[in-house]
């Protein structure tokens, strides 16, 4: 007699019941809300849970607990997929940190949301207010009900700003504030962000990549939808713009080496931004321009990643090379939008929270409905009186940033000092009290995760961990009174913190989680995309290449191409090395030649003709150099540091590919190293799966991006350098002899990728003349120098937008293919000379790659050059 008990339906069964047993057992920690149950710590935790997470986990019964842990998966997949990265540190050097993710949502009902949303929008019209009478009659100073410390002596008071009116009428755009939910299930607000608030990005991908794995249930609960918003945000930064609805609105990001990088390039190409750098921007006559190819693009509205101290070297921090010079005059002759203006970071200051309601009550006649955590100025005496006995159950945080005037220091949570260090921060308050402000400690609701174990025993589980709640309010025009009305974003990010922490941060080992706002209306179903596509809306959705951009993309080109040449290089070396013709003395003086000239080994190592071996080595053991040779590690590295610079052009599938190609070539090398272990073997196959990589890169190049200007000068920095590079391997095969030999012939073919093509036509010939024919004069072969020239030409003429009968100026830098002959190339007169014209085609044709290279620097990156001219062909 079979049993079933390893039937579908009967581990179904299990699963189900493991789920059902694993949502009993997350419980919240005492003394914290509990998210699952919808319960404040005092109530006795009874088996049901809210109705939200019971519908949530309804949708999953078919499938049970089994199914989670295929979705974790499947999720962290899909956050790798994407690149989705955080980095901590911003180190250029180090590797990225993967996004974390957590898999459940963290779901806020319909009326919780419905009283965050209002409390937030009265919090905004209030913020909205301080920043302009802060800017403007300053009563709030004189009255006293704002304390002059806080507001002139933060450095995020901009006193250049002061009676400057923002262009549309709207101080502050995007705002964010960090909410958390009290023992007694309130919503208390922490903290908020006004200067550059992050995560509108980060909380887009979140949403995407959650909402896939469980469908079902996001249809099921009616979570409010995004875009809608993001809409809003962008009509209302275009309505606000001195051009209006056809206004050109650009990103301003700090660069690829901020930690959130990732989070800019993302919502500029969601948003149809514009991606720029402070380098990328000019003010003339008060306007502000981005730098194209093309020449100046005006530009009539910034939405900011940079902190206001950085935006204008001029008024500004003078050492800023992230700002533009002359941006603050631009916005004071109201000619462009900044959102948000420059100056709201002294609304960052913990220590405003404690005097906002009073003030609410004068320029509201308001008492705020959502209500922030007690907090105690201790530049006031008696609040600092009274803040100091209680330290213990208070969380210190720095009243101002760190700055050369403040000194600024991590938050500390009382609780977690003994005596000893409560009497030492309780007399550094008393001695520096204006720089610190303390807060009332809550602890945080807690919601459920779905978390691996560290004993493989156990298996994953659902555990309750404390959570934060960032909401973003975007702005959304004026009202028919001509006030400034907001909207808020319905969901967030939430960030959730590590097994036995309580502090929601992403530095200290926290994750995130996407954030389901429901509703008891219907779903509002806005896209962003414009209900119509006018020819102005197209044209202003071309891709615009910036002189920045255009320059990273012709490195980008360069570097893969050099790349390309030192693996291929370096095979052929380690190949002939270790092959029939090792004792070759003019193949080993060709190798030396090209490893010293392309530096795959350093300068002080010995011929291969003297030291075989030593040779070897030294070329295996620089592969992955970074100091002294630039062989093949260095170049794959440089390649994803220029990638890195232009992310948001690469699709995601090229991206990943470059990352893995130089990680895989560090971490192996790095192997063969710590095992001192250099046989040319183990080099061969890191060089070949390395030689992969290349193709799949280079295939993206070619097929998978636009065909504009950034690609053009992309292509032509490739060409550049295979042009340099194989004219200096055909010259070096001639002065060594190596080209006369056996074993020279076939390297040289193998170089130039072209073993297989002359063979198939010449068959084991040996014939100096059919190899220049086909390395030199053959158009059909993508490695000829022919071919190479033909296409460099034509690039550059594309580049300089010549009609079909006409090339560019620059072009003419590059000898003609058709004035090359065979026979005039082959000719050896009777003096000894070796086939002068070939040899001074080589030597022009390498000069011709120099001025190219320079001519292109100056004409489109420094713009210091001469206007491209056209002439006849």
């Amino acid at each position: 007699m079979t049993s079933n008990d390893d039937s579908p339906s009967a581990n179904t069964s299990r699963s189900l019941s493991e789920l059902q047993r694993q949502i009993a057992t997350c419980v919240a920690t005492h003394g914290h809300y509990d998210e699952l149950r919808g319960l404040p710590d005092s109530a006795a935790k009874p088996a049901g849970i809210r109705s939200a997470w019971a519908e949530f986990f309804q949708c999953l019964e078919a499938e049970g607990v089994n199914a989670l842990d295929q979705r974790v998966t499947s999720l962290q997949r899909q956050i790798r997929d994407n690149g989705v990265t955080y980095n901590v540190y911003a180190d250029a050097e180090g590797p990225q940190r993967p996004w974390s993710l957590d898999l459940f949502p963290l779901i806020v009902d319909a009326p919780d949301w419905s009283r965050i949303e209002s409390g937030i929008l009265q919090r905004m019209r209030l913020l909205e207010s301080v920043m302009a009478d802060v800017y403007g009659p300053q009563l709030l100073l004189r009255q006293g009900l704002l304390p002059s410390a806080l507001v002139h002596g933060h450095p995020g008071f901009l006193r250049p700003m002061v009676g400057v009116q923002p262009v549309g009428g709207i101080h502050l755009h995007v705002a964010a504030f960090d909410l958390a939910r009290g023992p007694d299930g309130n919503w208390w607000v922490v903290s908020q962000r006004c200067q550059a608030p992050s995560g509108l990005g980060y909380l887009l991908e979140n949403r995407i990549a959650v909402s896939r794995q469980f469908p079902q249930a996001f249809q099921a609960l009616k979570v409010q939808r995004l875009a809608g918003t993001y809409r809003a945000l962008m009509d209302s930064l275009k309505t606000a713009s001195p051009a209006g609805a056809q206004a050109h609105i650009a990103l301003l990001t700090p660069g690829p080496y901020n930690e959130t990088y990732f989070e800019h390039a993302y919502l500029a190409r969601y948003l149809g931004l514009t991606l720029v750098e402070g380098s990328d921007l000019t003010v003339r006559d008060e306007h502000l321009y981005l730098k194209t190819l093309r020449g100046l693009v005006p530009v009539h509205g910034l939405l900011k990643r940079v902190d206001d101290a950085y935006l204008d070297p001029l008024e500004l921090l003078p050492e800023s090379t992230l700002g533009v010079p002359g941006l603050l005059q631009a916005i004071r002759a109201g000619n462009v939008l900044v959102a948000n203006a420059p100056g709201s970071a002294f609304l960052e200051s913990p220590a405003l929270l404690g005097f906002l309601p009073a003030i609410s009550q004068v320029l509201l006649g308001e008492a705020l409905t959502l209500p922030a955590l007690p907090t105690w100025w201790c530049g006031e005496r008696s609040a600092m009186e009274g803040a100091l006995p209680c330290l213990g159950e208070r969380t210190v945080k720095p009243t101002y940033p760190a700055s050369p005037v403040h000194a600024g220091f991590e938050p500390v949570l009382g609780n977690s000092l003994n005596q000893s260090a409560l009497d030492r921060l309780a007399g550094r308050i008393v001695r520096q009290s204006e720089e610190h402000t303390v807060q009332a400690y809550l602890p945080f609701s807690q919601m459920p995760t779905w978390r691996n174990s560290t004993d493989p025993a156990r298996g994953a589980s659902m555990e309750a961990h404390s959570a934060m709640l960032r909401v973003f309010a975007v702005s959304h025009g004026l009202d028919a009174d001509g006030k400034p009305q907001w909207q808020v974003l319905p969901g967030g990010l939430a960030r959730v913190a590590g097994a036995s922490a309580d502090i929601a941060s992403m530095q200290r080992g926290g994750s995130s989680a996407d954030v389901w706002a429901l509703t008891q209306g219907e779903v509002d179903t806005t896209t962003l995309l414009p209900t119509t596509l006018t020819p102005a809306i197209l044209a202003q959705r071309k891709r615009l290449v910036t002189s920045r951009a255009a320059e990273n993309l012709y490195w980008l080109g360069r570097y893969t191409e050099r790349a390309d040449n030192t693996i291929r290089l370096a095979r052929l070396a380690l190949e002939c090395l270790g092959g029939e013709d090792q004792s070759s003395p003019p193949l080993l003086q060709w190798l030396t030649q090209l490893a010293h000239t392309n530096t795959l080994v350093l300068p002080g190592v010995p011929s291969a003709v003297l030291a075989r071996r030593v040779f070897e080595r030294s070329i295996i053991a620089s592969l992955a150099s970074e100091d002294g040779a630039t062989s093949v590690g260095y170049n794959m590295r440089a390649l994803k540091m220029a990638a890195a610079t232009v992310r948001e052009r690469l699709s995601q599938e090229h991206w990943s590919t470059i990352v893995r190609a130089e990680d895989d070539m560090f971490q192996r090398c790095a192997h063969m190293a710590s095992q001192g272990d250099y046989a040319p073997h183990q080099a061969l196959r890191i060089l070949k799966d390395a030689s992969d990589h290349l193709a799949a890169i280079t295939g993206a190049q070619t097929d998978r991006m636009t065909r504009d200007d950034g690609w053009r000068l992309l292509s032509i920095g490739r060409h550049v350098e295979r042009l340099n590079f194989l004219t200096t391997a055909l010259d070096q095969s001639f002065d060594t002899g190596s080209v006369d030999t056996s074993g020279g012939f076939e390297a040289l073919l193998g170089l130039f990728d072209s073993t297989i093509t002359f063979h198939a036509q010449y068959q084991q010939s040996r014939d100096v003349a059919a190899l220049i024919d086909l390395l030199v004069l053959d158009r059909d072969n993508p490695r000829s120098l022919a071919w190479v020239t033909h296409t460099l030409r034509g690039r550059l003429a594309k580049l300089a937008q010549c009609p079909a009968s006409e090339i560019s100026g620059m072009g003419l830098l590059v000898p003609l293919p058709d004035d090359w002959t065979l026979a005039s190339l082959c000719e050896t007169p009777t003096n000894g000379d070796v086939m002068p014209a070939l040899r001074a085609l080589l030597q022009a044709l390498s000069t011709a790659a120099f001025q190219v290279s320079e001519s292109i620097s100056t004409t489109y990156f420094t713009h210091s050059g001469e206007t491209n001219q056209s002439v006849g062909a």
